[in-house]
Formats: structure tokens, sequence, C-alpha cells
């Protein structure tokens, strides 16, 4: 493959996946990739995106490198590593199915955009939010939630038979009927999370859902096979 095809981006809803040559030498790929991002720049903006690599396997460190790279040659925010994009086509491919669903019974509604600190989003319904909820903002929904983006504050849902299902699952707070789950950074404190964020590199995440089960909430990266059925 020549250099110039050497390093593919196609973009989603909060997310960029590379697809990058496998025989190329690894600092030749480096270079590609922040020629890609700088002609990309304008494009992307400082956006908060995730990250996933396709076309080779790439070690830890040479993720890491990447990563690094594509921040110096852009004003992008990787805020995680995905995994395999099946992973992502499933997740997808399932909210869009249980979207449908809900509106052929008038039950489910729409939200494109992020909600920020201090906002609320409140539904008589299921919800389908294209965006992120940041720290700090709530979705309140009769229905089941669906976040095509990463979920880092609070959902609440009237009913213990729905599901609250993520790209990104990193809750301050959920609730599922009488049924509450809390992180262990907002349990160890306000700082905490931001602290150990912080130090951290950008983690692999795997679409997750939340349900009851057993008589309590429970988080499961989403699969196939589900007690009652994905999305229902």
């Amino acid at each position: 493959m020549d250099a110039k095809n050497a390093v593919i981006l196609k973009s989603y809803p909060n997310g960029i996946q590379l697809f990058l040559d496998s025989g190329m030498e690894f600092s030749e790929l480096l270079e590609q990739v922040a020629v890609k991002f700088r002609e990309s720049a304008a494009f992307f903006r400082d956006a908060a995106v995730a990250v996933s690599f396709e076309g080779r396997t790439l070690s830890k460190q040479e993720e890491l490198r990447m990563v690094q790279t594509i921040t110096d040659n852009s004003q992008l925010n990787i805020t995680c590593i995905v995994g395999k994009d099946e992973e992502l086509d499933r997740f997808y491919s399932k909210a869009v199915n249980a979207f449908v669903r809900m509106q052929e019974n008038a039950s489910a509604q729409f939200y494109r955009g992020t909600l920020r600190r201090g906002q609320m989003l409140e539904t008589e319904s299921g919800i389908i939010i294209l965006g992120d909820v940041e720290a700090g903002a709530s979705v309140i929904s009769t229905g089941s939630i669906v976040v095509l983006g990463a979920l880092r504050g609070n959902a609440y849902i009237s009913g213990k038979e729905h599901y609250i299902a993520a790209l990104e699952m990193t809750p301050q707070k959920l609730k599922i009927g009488d049924f509450k789950y809390q992180t262990e950074d907002k349990q160890r404190g306000p700082l905490y999370g931001l602290l150990y964020r912080r130090r951290s590199l950008p983690a692999k995440i795997q679409p997750q859902m939340a349900y009851v089960e057993k008589g309590r909430i429970v988080l499961r990266p989403i699969t196939n096979e589900y007690p009652g059925g994905l999305m229902r």
C-alpha cells in the first residue's frame, strides 16, 4: 500500500476509526497519522472523541504513541480507545432497531446534542441521545435510555423493567425503579475520579448496559444474548 493510503480515517458520532496499513514500519505509520490529522484539524476542531484502530494489532505502547501523535497534530481530546469495530456496529444496530420499535409504539424521543454539567433532560418516554451526558448532567425518563456517546453523569428511570445503555458507561449515579447504582469514584469523594483520570491513560471501553437483576443494578458489556432480549 502506498503511503497516501496507509492511514484511512472514518468518523462516526463521538468517534474516529483509523484503518492502518499492516505492513508499514510503525515509525512511518506514525508520520502518516500525523499528516492525516494535520490535514483534518479544521474539520475535527476540538471535539472530544473515542478512537479505534483497525487493520493491524497494536501493542499498548503503540496505542499510546498513536494517541499522542493524534493529540500533537490536532486539537482533539481523545477520551478513550475503543475495541473492535463490530462492537460499535452491534451497539448502534441494536440501538437504532430499538429506537424504530419505540417510535412505532409512540414511546420514544430522539435528542441530538451533549448534555453539560447542570443540565437536565426529562421525558415521559424512552429516549435515545446522540451525544454525551457529561458529569453533573442528568437524564430522567419513564422508559429506557440509550446514549450514543458517553454517559458520565446521572440517569434515572422510573420502571425497573427498562434499561440504560451507552457507548461509554462511566456514570456518577444510575437509578432504575427503586434500585440505585453509584460509582466507586463518587463513593470515594469528588476529587478521586478527577485525580485518577489525570494520572491514567485512555481506557479500552465496550458499549455497556445497566439493568435490574436479582434485586440490584448490574452493568454488562453488550452482547447478542441478554435476559429478556436486548433493547426491547
